[in-house]
């Protein structure tokens, strides 16, 4: 009789603010050519000649502010999601992260030690990119054909317009929302090239080249991360009932001089701010645990931004974390798995190729 699993996938954080951690950590991120996808030379000198020279250090003092007594806000709210989730079950359930520690390799070595040959894989991404959902999946499966080959593993879709989804983030807004005491609530979702669309285009002719190609229907909208977003932003607000006029979608977290999705999150506060929207709140649902783009970005650098520009209220609306309703829904997944209700497969995600 085989024995059910569960692992969940996280992006990851340094083991401290120390710079050497925090330099170690930002190798084993940037040199993923799903993150910095130039060849592999070219991003060798990009990460060692030219960014980690200088950037572990300013990154260390940017985890400093967000750092707590007992580790990384990303992890220690990560952990609380696994044994929240773990209560709902009767299984094993693990977490990974792509980088850093614990480490994938490890959680999926925890699982098998306790005899787990059939594994449901939760990316905590609710939408695909390459840059995160599709890595934290096929380093996964790099280390499934190491250890165990021939294991059972059945994949979470990206889950960007799931009604239990959806709900759980309108419901997690609610108290900061439902006054409607704002000027706008701004969805800021991380960044991405724009080149990864294209990237992520199984076609290479609809995304970026399709005039409203988010809204035209299209195969590419099952790994278009900026369509998903969209979807998101739009399924929350037709259920939270918000006008137009009172939200809009951003990007943060851009990296680099070359063309990323936009709008700014940056640059829209100060504009918000300068055309006298005076109550401004941002809530970030591509992340579903609160980490230093949310609480360090965007609480603290954007709350700034904002009210030197003019602005006079601001609030960060926290990530849904382990709050019971995406707990909940969550477990609502793993239940339909075991009643057979997904195809079991391995777990390639439908964009992946060799890069």
């Amino acid at each position: 009789m085989s024995k059910q699993g569960v692992i969940l996938l996280n992006l990851g954080s340094p083991d401290s603010t120390d710079v050497a951690d925090v330099r170690r950590y930002l190798r084993e991120f940037l040199m993923d050519g799903r993150v910095l996808d130039a060849p592999f030379p070219i991003r060798w000198f990009l990460v060692n000649c030219l960014i980690l020279p200088t950037r572990p250090r300013e990154s260390a003092e940017a985890y400093s502010e967000i750092w707590r007594e007992d580790g990384s806000p990303l992890i220690l709210i990560s952990q609380a999601q696994q044994a929240a989730f773990a209560e709902k079950l009767d299984i094993p359930v693990e977490l990974g992260m792509r980088y850093g520690n614990p480490s994938t390799a490890g959680a999926l070595r925890n699982l098998l030690d306790q005899g787990v040959d059939d594994l449901f894989i939760v990316p905590m991404y609710p939408h695909y990119a390459m840059s995160s959902y599709e890595t934290a999946v096929v380093h996964l499966m790099a280390a499934v054909r190491e250890q165990k080959p021939d294991l059972k593993t059945t994949l979470l879709p990206p889950f960007y317009q799931d009604p239990g989804y959806i709900d759980a983030l309108v419901k997690k807004a609610a108290p900061s929302i439902k006054e409607g005491n704002f000027d706008k609530l701004v969805f800021s979702f991380h960044g991405i090239p724009q080149r990864h669309l294209v990237k992520g285009d199984p076609s290479h002719d609809h995304c970026l080249t399709t005039p409203d190609c988010c809204n035209t229907c299209h195969p590419a909208h099952a790994t278009c991360y900026r369509h998903q977003c969209a979807m998101t932003v739009e399924k929350f607000v037709a259920a939270a009932g918000l006008p137009k006029e009172k939200y809009m979608l951003t990007f943060q977290s851009r990296l680099g001089r070359e063309p990323w999705l936009q709008p700014y999150t940056d640059k829209t506060l100060e504009e918000l701010a300068e055309q006298g929207n005076k109550r401004v709140k941002v809530m970030c649902p591509a992340f579903t645990a609160d980490c230093l783009e949310t609480l360090e970005e965007i609480a603290m650098q954007g709350r700034d931004s904002f009210l030197e520009a003019g602005g006079e209220d601001f609030e960060q609306i926290p990530c849904l974390n382990e709050s019971p309703d995406f707990i909940d829904f969550l477990a609502g997944k793993v239940r339909d798995w075991q009643a057979g209700h997904y195809e079991t497969e391995k777990a390639t995600p439908p964009a992946y190729v060799e890069r």
